[in-house]
């Protein structure tokens, strides 16, 4: 049991670099308190203590802002960091070494009793703040879940969902770049700007628009050059010869 708590502690210390000591840990991380808690409701579940299991919980939920149902799987080394507002139901699984961020629901679509209603986290997967995880279907090991993301489908090993509802982005083109990141620190919310497709396809949009504006200008500018060479002065023309596409301001609104 010490080694488990040993071993719980730690792996925030790894993760948090808000943390300063064991001690502080131990005494100041809720997250770290509902887990230990959980064990014992899920052990007294398991029991068949179901009442028990369910007042362990509830008084869980009451000190922590933390809800664990006490049928939940919970792995080793994880992490529940702040935690007010996280919801994990019944028949959730949550591998070893994933990391959990408040606000974050692992919730059901169904209400048939019996069956597998909540997801399945793989080992290693982040979950950031917000998110809902909603149904009873796989999130492969080492995935991330953006912020306030919306994921009611399986996501694969290794990629990352993002927006609502959610979009999958394989991560194997960025194996080498996610290898990288994760040696230099912890990326707290799995996902960056330059992950959402639709903000990337519409930053090349408008990159493309702007270039096409200039290319115009410039094509403008030398015919009038060249109609003022033939006729031997210059009369203005109601040609565009300057830029007025605001590119930089649209690429800041799509999140560049």
């Amino acid at each position: 049991m010490f080694a488990r708590l040993k071993s719980d502690i730690d792996c925030i210390l790894e993760r948090d670099p808000a943390a300063r000591s064991r001690w502080e840990v131990l005494t100041c991380y809720p997250g770290l308190h509902a887990v230990v808690m959980h064990r014992w409701a899920h052990a007294c579940w398991r029991a068949g203590f179901k009442w028990l299991g369910r007042w362990i919980s509830h008084w869980n939920r009451w000190l922590t802002g933390i809800e664990i149902h006490p049928g939940a799987k919970i792995g080793e080394r994880v992490f529940i960091d702040h935690g007010m507002g996280v919801v994990i139901g019944e028949t959730a699984e949550i591998g070893d070494g994933c990391t959990i961020y408040h606000g974050v629901t692992l919730g059901g679509t169904s209400l048939y009793k019996g069956e597998k209603r909540h997801p399945t986290l793989g080992r290693n997967v982040v979950v950031g703040a917000g998110a809902k995880v909603l149904g009873g279907f796989t999130v492969g090991d080492g995935a991330k879940v953006g912020s306030n993301a919306v994921v009611t489908k399986p996501v694969p090993a290794g990629a990352t969902a993002v927006g609502n509802p959610a979009r999958i982005i394989q991560a194997e083109a960025d194996a080498k770049r996610e290898e990288a990141a994760s040696k230099m620190g912890f990326s707290a919310y799995g996902v960056t700007q330059n992950d959402d497709p639709l903000s990337q396809a519409l930053r090349g949009l408008i990159d493309n628009a702007a270039s096409h504006e200039h290319q115009i200008a410039l094509l403008w500018q030398a015919i009038e050059k060249l109609a003022c060479a033939q006729r031997g002065d210059c009369v203005p023309s109601d040609a565009a010869k300057t830029e007025h596409f605001e590119a930089e301001r649209l690429n800041q609104l799509v999140g560049k």
